[in-house]
């Protein structure tokens, strides 16, 4: 059984690099999607402070369905261009909102949430799989530090998510 190590880093790059290499050990050898997607959810939900939500909204040829996640229930559909997530999967961009309610396309799945970072999940061949979404109820939340870290842990589980 994998057994998350605490982590010891006080500053943002170092947090994302033990996290990865941790997703690292917990994806390695696993061939299911599922089970891959829903411990990496975990894993990152019980690391990283002051989130409320994080998980995963799959392509499924015509629209993001939620998939597997950590926190209250979440919006089930979301529009490709509609939202931060709809967004994401169109632009194939990560976006970082500050403060989701100045917005002018968010959805609003919980009300708690205040900010969010978005990360396409793209294959080499350039297919959508989806989206890793990630809510905080704090203002301004994410940064430039959380975008590279979070497009390297996403880098991990699309390299264990192999041609899925």
């Amino acid at each position: 059984m994998f057994e998350a190590a605490s982590i010891t880093a006080t500053d943002k790059p170092g947090l994302y690099t033990e996290l990865a290499q941790q997703a690292r050990g917990l994806l390695h050898g696993e061939k299911s999607f599922i089970a891959n997607a829903a411990n990496f959810a975990a894993l990152v939900y019980h690391a990283l402070p002051d989130i409320n939500w994080c998980g995963f909204y799959l392509f499924d040829g015509d629209e993001l369905v939620v998939g597997p996640f950590q926190g209250k229930p979440a919006c089930i559909r979301i529009a490709l261009g509609r939202g931060v997530c709809g967004i994401a999967a169109v632009e194939r961009a990560t976006q970082v909102v500050a403060d989701v309610a100045a917005h002018p396309n968010h959805v609003y799945c919980d009300s708690a949430s205040r900010s969010e970072i978005v990360v396409p999940l793209v294959h080499a061949d350039g297919t959508l799989l989806g989206v890793w979404d990630v809510d905080s109820p704090h203002l301004a939340r994410f940064d430039d530090a959380d975008r590279a870290g979070m497009e390297v842990l996403c880098a991990e589980f699309m390299r264990a998510a192999g041609s899925r």
